[in-house]
């Protein structure tokens, strides 16, 4: 496999990827900018930026191996069809690169773009009532249909119900996974997480082939928080998960939305508690959107650029080639039977049916002109 990997993020892929070696210690390397004067092949070189025994081994061993061994999780990642991104690249999300500690490496399948998109967290318990079902999978659909991209954490419950409704719209879905790409955790929403795979977006900062512990999902949770302008608490129980998500959010400056419910249930008590201490009582997408109006026109253009593809994608040969001449200069339909050699009667109807799909209209005068 051909590489094209410059030494800092080879560096930093590498260090991400060896057991024993976390955050703070590639931290210890970027700060000394290691891959500029570090043969690193030697203990001794990593020890001297403050590395500890065991680390200065595990990198030294690896530094000296080829970068895109078979075995090793950037290459398994990249065979997989898998983009790898760490700060350095420019398709690494900036709304990530803020928070206090981003991670050094993002493993990603399925639409990368969605990463550059305004996007929206929903989460909650595992075991929501019908109540949660139904508000979840409504307010993600209107979301995504209004442009936002919904992010969650693949989790049965409203995890679930928030990507599958998401998928309906032109925001799609961001899943944040605490297992590697390649892993569906739970294994029953392997269909979903196959439909994402297709429609929307997978990440996660796990190296493949690492094997999942309880200690992974907070520090997934603070990337679905990361990667959002807010986060949207549906239903949860005192000291959940989505409780740890939305404290993380407002850590980071982000804002905090609760859907209220039944003081009588306990999954209600997080969202409500919530509510007491400040966060935003919302019950659809208008109270979400209102919040953040400087977004309007981006949304807006990212809907017509979906409405103007799909149009194109239904127009015939011959309707397109009318609706080019049109945004050339308004022409009459002489002027356009004698460009495009196409018969009157039949001309005559595709005039009408554009005019119907709102893509032409008739002006005074027997004028056409592309809208």
């Amino acid at each position: 496999m051909t590489l094209n990997v410059d030494k800092c993020k080879q560096m930093v892929i590498m260090l991400h990827e060896c057991s024993g070696i976390g955050w703070h210690t590639v931290q210890k390397a970027v700060a000394h900018k290691a891959w500029e004067f570090l043969d690193g092949t030697s203990a001794a070189e990593w020890l001297a930026i403050g590395f500890g025994r065991a680390q200065a081994e595990t990198a030294a061993r690896r530094w000296s191996e080829p970068f895109d061994k078979a075995d090793m999780p950037y290459f398994r990642a990249m065979k997989l069809g898998a983009s790898v991104l760490t700060p350095y690249d420019n398709e690494y999300p900036e709304y990530l690169r803020r928070i206090p500690q981003p991670p050094w490496v993002l493993y990603a399948l399925g639409r990368l773009e969605l990463l550059g998109r305004p996007s929206i967290a929903m989460v909650g318990t595992r075991n929501p009532s019908a109540y949660g079902r139904h508000t979840a999978f409504s307010l993600s659909e209107q979301l995504s249909v209004q442009g936002l991209t919904v992010v969650s954490g693949l989790a049965r419950g409203i995890d679930s119900k928030a990507h599958e409704a998401a998928l309906r719209g032109l925001g799609s879905t961001i899943a944040v996974l605490a297992s590697a790409v390649d892993n569906c955790y739970p294994a029953e929403n392997r269909s979903l997480y196959q439909h994402i795979i297709e429609q929307g977006l997978v990440v996660s900062e796990t190296p493949i082939g690492s094997p999942l512990h309880p200690g992974m999902f907070p520090l997934r949770n603070r990337i679905i928080a990361g990667l959002s302008l807010g986060t949207i608490v549906v239903e949860a129980a005192k000291g959940s998960g989505s409780l740890i998500t939305a404290d993380q959010a407002l850590e980071m400056g982000r804002d905090v939305f609760a859907i209220p419910g039944p003081i009588s249930s306990p999954k209600s008590d997080g969202p409500n508690s919530l509510i007491r201490e400040g966060a935003k009582l919302v019950s659809s997408a208008a109270h979400i959107l209102e919040e953040y109006s400087w977004l309007q026109e981006e949304l807006r253009n990212l809907i017509t650029a979906k409405k103007t593809f799909a149009e194109m994608a239904s127009m015939t040969p011959e309707e397109q080639k009318i609706i080019d001449l049109l945004r050339d200069r308004p022409l009459t339909i002489n002027e356009l039977h004698q460009l495009t050699m196409i018969p009157f009667g039949h001309l005559s109807a595709l005039l009408i049916n554009l005019c119907i799909k709102r893509t032409i209209e008739q002006q005074p005068g027997a004028v056409y002109i592309a809208l």
